[in-house]
């Protein structure tokens, strides 16, 4: 079988990327898929430089092959002390279900990687084969540093425009993000609207004006798919919510029994403070004016959210778990890893006669 344009530098046999994914992704779930000949990925955004080291050595103890580790672009929060109360006062009641309070104060739960130097120093020390962006793009020199080490680069693009400059930043791959996938948008200015461009309508657009390889992702979840997106133009494809269920996920009790439930999806912003696609629960306030005029920045917003689904989850409630899942859901399977590629190629092959 022969490579896939993106992949082949890597000599990665598979036109196929298990994705990052921070409510799921483990080292045993990109170990796994790099050993099967596809990409397997780490979410990192996240971590902190040390577990991102962490993360990266464990999965090296588990394949030699390579793998992609992804950090976020977003713009720093801006902290409002003001806003940040409303919605804790806003979350009060939720919280008061549970016999708890709202914590004191928010804070910024993550860096940026755009202003995280210590992470850039751990990356070029540590040189995994792939590391991609999700948000926007890192400063120029941090691109060319990395490069410089040896090492592959891709970026999430949801349009046309996002996709030119990534190309002009001299990223290596572009990750096209149709409105179909699960998880966050990797819109870069959020401020300026989402164009809401469907995986296929977006990859052949982006194949059609750029030269770069494209990795098509949203709402893939078979072989039929995966054949489907390389003909539009794809060099390959990155799967998320069809990982979901593999016994190397970290997804727990409660959202796995959700995605068996078939449900389906919505984009919310009011979990994280940034537009993300999941199952909906108690926590979409998006036709709440006064939770939208309230809302604080992302990741800010998101340590309410992880507060407020801590304390439901102590007395056995997950109403307000981020249970991220692309439209595909549906077609869902419940195999290990290595299986499931197997599967995914089986059908691939067969949808390619």
């Amino acid at each position: 079988m022969p490579a896939s344009n993106a992949l082949a530098r890597l000599h990665v046999p598979l036109p196929i990327v298990q994705a990052p994914m921070a409510v799921a992704s483990t080292p045993e779930m990109a170990a796994a898929a790099s050993n099967a000949g596809a990409l397997g990925s780490l979410a990192l955004g996240a971590s902190t430089p040390a577990q991102a080291r962490a993360l990266i050595t464990a999965t090296r103890a588990l394949t030699d092959k390579p793998f992609n580790v992804n950090f976020f672009c977003h713009r720093p929060a801006v902290a409002d002390p003001a806003r940040e109360a409303a919605w804790l006062a806003l979350l009060r009641p939720r919280f008061e279900e549970f016999g708890a309070t709202p914590p004191a104060g928010l804070k910024e739960i993550y860096k940026s990687f755009t202003v995280d130097h210590e992470m850039l120093d751990m990356l070029l020390t540590e040189r995994p084969a792939v590391v991609s962006f999700h948000f926007g793009l890192p400063p120029q020199a941090w691109i060319e540093a990395l490069h410089d080490a040896g090492i592959v680069l891709a970026a999430c693009a949801t349009s046309l425009e996002e996709a030119a400059q990534i190309e002009a930043a001299g990223i290596d791959w572009i990750v096209a993000q149709g409105y179909e996938a699960g998880g966050h948008r990797g819109v870069f200015d959020p401020e300026q609207g989402d164009p809401q461009i469907g995986t296929f309508a977006l990859v052949r657009a982006i194949a059609h004006s750029s030269r770069l390889p494209v990795i098509a992702t949203g709402g893939i979840m078979d072989g039929q798919g995966i054949a489907a997106a390389l003909q539009l133009g794809a060099s390959a494809v990155q799967l998320g919510t069809a990982f979901l269920l593999c016994p190397e996920s970290a997804a727990n009790a409660s959202y796995r029994a959700a995605l068996k439930s078939a449900p389906r999806t919505a984009v919310t912003a009011t979990i994280s403070g940034r537009a993300a696609r999941g199952i909906p629960n108690r926590l979409y306030l998006d036709g709440d004016a006064q939770a939208l005029a309230t809302l604080p920045d992302y990741p800010i917003a998101y340590d309410a959210a992880k507060s407020l689904t801590a304390a439901a989850a102590a007395k056995g409630n997950s109403d307000f778990a981020a249970q991220w899942a692309g439209q595909g859901v549906s077609m869902i399977r419940e195999l290990p890893v290595a299986e499931l590629i197997a599967v995914l190629v089986e059908e691939w092959r067969a949808a390619g006669r």
